[in-house]
């Protein structure tokens, strides 16, 4: 299971609009949109204003997680996460980078 944070989350906004998005390569994905998870994730992550959560992850998985938040005054925050997924012979193992805000 992995855990993955939006840090452009602001307790003080009043009913933000959050967003995620999914990266591999030159491929963008959204995941989270009109606070709904999309296809195919419905079934695989839980969604909170503050992280997403899987509860198991696959090389697939592999990518960069942005999380885009419109506040008050439609003000923006962004995040971004990269989750690297690396298998072997026993469990998946899980990497990620440390979110960086964005202003």
């Amino acid at each position: 299971a992995v855990d993955i944070p939006c840090s452009a989350f602001r307790s003080g906004w009043t009913d933000p609009r959050i967003e995620w998005k999914f990266q591999k390569g030159s491929s963008l994905q959204l995941f989270y949109y009109g606070k709904e998870l999309t296809e195919p994730y419905r079934n695989r992550v839980r969604f909170s204003p503050t992280s997403i959560h899987f509860e198991s992850v696959t090389r697939e998985d592999s990518g960069k997680y942005i999380c885009e938040v419109v506040g008050d005054g439609n003000h923006i925050a962004k995040s971004e996460v990269t989750l690297t997924v690396q298998g072997g012979d026993g469990a998946p193992c899980c990497h990620l980078t440390p979110p960086f805000p964005s202003p």
